[in-house]
């Protein structure tokens, strides 16, 4: 921690930027959230800044749920899966009048700076905040990793490794009875997870939302060849998006002949202690969201391209478009044999 004279030193050459960061997260939640407002706190505390927590995203924000942090509030949290600010969907925050309710509500408390730990919705809101005067800066924290500006989001490396553990387990007891299992991971409209499962545990085929028209008829034969061929197992990861995961276990059976069953991971995959790569990424992240305030900077979001922490104009990341990438989909299924 800085000394009295250091602090005061810090608060003269911010005076006319930011006194008092807050922090939320919003949306759904993501291991390493936790780290990230860990590193929000700690390091506004540093600088001689005031902190002020938001419970519940948008939602606690707009019922003036805003609480003081301390050093002592963010203490033993890193290893800790969630998030100890809560996290809460919004719909009024998509509206004028409750976008100028909350920049209000920020004034009122003497916020100036802004945090926010959420996807493209939550980022949509920040954006809508700095429009209306507020200083914000957006963390990526969402397992789906469906964030076109950057690499890396909060909570996809953990859901990941999660989600991989589970399937294998799966595996295991598949081939001891000789089944077609069909694993369904999160992912509504992004296949990511799908993606890395697929090619992190061998699947002989992954469903992606990104590729709704999937033949089933030609899956079916799939099955049946590789049934000749004397595989014991057929692991399809099937992403949240396409769905539908149990009848499609029925079809697959009656079409078959091969016992096969669904499995749905589900909130698991939000749940955890982060790993080591969630908590150091998250960490970096919120520390330098203190940092681009305390520079002046607003609007901006935080991302990770080329082995280098970046961030861009909120307007520029929300227009980006991202896409499974095609190489490594093409692995995958040239693994599948």
């Amino acid at each position: 921690m800085a000394n009295k004279a250091d602090k005061e030193k810090m608060l003269e050459e911010i005076e006319d930027r930011v006194r008092t960061i807050g922090v939320l997260t919003s949306g759904g939640d993501a291991p390493g959230m936790n780290a990230a407002i860990r590193a929000v706190v700690r390091t506004a505390l540093g600088k001689g800044l005031n902190v002020q927590g938001i419970r519940r995203g948008y939602h606690g924000l707009l019922n003036e749920e805003i609480i003081n942090m301390t050093a002592r509030d963010v203490s033993d949290i890193i290893q800790r899966g969630g998030t100890i600010l809560q996290t809460a969907r919004c719909s009024e925050m998509r509206t004028e009048e409750g976008q100028r309710k909350a920049a209000g509500i920020l004034k009122k408390y003497g916020i100036d700076g802004l945090v926010v730990i959420g996807g493209d919705g939550s980022f949509a809101g920040a954006q809508k905040l700095a429009n209306l005067g507020v200083n914000t800066i957006a963390l990526p924290g969402t397992i789906d990793l469906d964030i076109a500006c950057t690499d890396y989001t909060i909570g996809f490396d953990t859901a990941v490794n999660t989600a991989m553990e589970a399937i294998d387990k799966v595996r295991d007891t598949s081939t001891s009875h000789e089944r077609c299992s069909i694993i369904e991971v999160m992912g509504r409209d992004a296949g990511y997870l799908a993606l890395w499962c697929g090619i992190a545990n061998g699947a002989e085929k992954i469903l992606l939302p990104e590729e709704k028209d999937y033949d089933e008829q030609a899956l079916i034969e799939d099955i049946l060849e590789n049934k000749k061929r004397g595989k014991k197992n057929y692991i399809i990861i099937n992403a949240e998006g396409i769905g539908d995961s149990i009848n499609m276990a029925k079809r697959i059976e009656e079409a078959t002949g091969i016992e096969t069953r669904a499995t749905i991971l589900g909130h698991m995959q939000r749940g955890g202690s982060p790993t080591c790569k969630d908590r150091v990424y998250a960490s970096t992240m919120g520390a330098l969201a203190v940092d681009l305030l305390c520079e002046g900077k607003s609007n901006r979001v935080i991302g990770y391209q080329d082995g280098k922490y970046v961030d861009f104009d909120i307007d520029q990341a929300l227009s980006m478009k991202k896409t499974i990438p095609e190489y490594q989909y093409k692995i995958a299924k040239s693994f599948a044999i």
